[in-house]
């Protein structure tokens, strides 16, 4: 008697990420069929018999959701578990993708973005994936420079700040941030100013990430969550 054998087939999924409305959000689309009809999930596909990974993730996130401007993308994890798609045997690898704060891509009308802290009904194991991949951002703000792709091309101290509270889940000491940012050579000033408020005040500087690239900055570097409820978070 011969063992049946179970075909495997192979999806890519990507958990987009971007900073909207200083609330760190995931790009998900709502199925229309079953398993898990009216359900969210994460956007891509099967694998072409002709592509690589990031390839094929690239193109079905240009095709299908119209992200085209990635500032980072990079594979995530491995989903294999047997059981993880009800209808057939689904291997996933998983992207983390960011799309930085400037840019507003024109997605389809079954695609919107969701507070990461706040995720409707997925589909499948789709949370554990976006859970992952907001684990690895904030992971990646300690110790390297991605912030350069969550953040707008220029901005004040203030406004990076924002972003990185909405990545992190907590408040970040703008002075801190700077004093850190500094110390390692990631930031430069642009010699520009923002233009000044309603209460007027004195122009803040503008900054920008000095490489436009992922680079390891502090490979021993933490950031530290706030230790109380009016404690500011400090980076070491």
């Amino acid at each position: 008697m011969s063992d049946s054998i179970t075909a495997v087939e192979h999806e890519v999924l990507a958990a987009v990420l971007q900073v909207r409305t200083h609330v760190l959000q995931v790009l998900l689309w709502q199925r229309a069929r079953k398993p898990d009809a009216g359900r969210w999930s994460l956007p891509g596909g099967r694998l072409g018999p002709d592509e690589d990974v990031e390839h094929s993730i690239r193109r079905q996130l240009a095709e299908k959701v119209d992200v085209r401007q990635l500032s980072h993308v990079e594979q995530l994890s491995v989903f294999s578990a047997p059981d993880r798609r009800p209808d057939t045997r689904m291997v996933a690898t998983a992207f983390l993708g960011l799309v930085p704060s400037h840019v507003d891509p024109a997605v389809p009308e079954d695609t919107s973005w969701h507070p990461v802290d706040r995720l409707p009904e997925t589909a499948f194991d789709h949370r554990a994936i976006v859970e992952r991949a907001r684990g690895r951002l904030r992971a990646k703000l300690s110790y390297t420079n991605i912030g350069f792709a969550i953040a707008p091309p220029e901005f004040t101290i203030s406004e990076l700040r924002t972003h990185y509270s909405a990545a992190l889940g907590y408040t970040v000491s703008a002075t801190n941030l700077q004093r850190v940012l500094a110390r390692r050579g990631v930031l430069e000033p642009t010699g520009e100013t923002a233009p000044p408020g309603r209460a007027g005040g004195r122009p803040a500087a503008l900054f920008r990430f000095a490489a436009g690239g992922l680079e390891v900055t502090d490979q021993f570097a933490v950031l530290r969550p706030p230790a109380g409820p009016y404690a500011h978070s400090s980076v070491r």
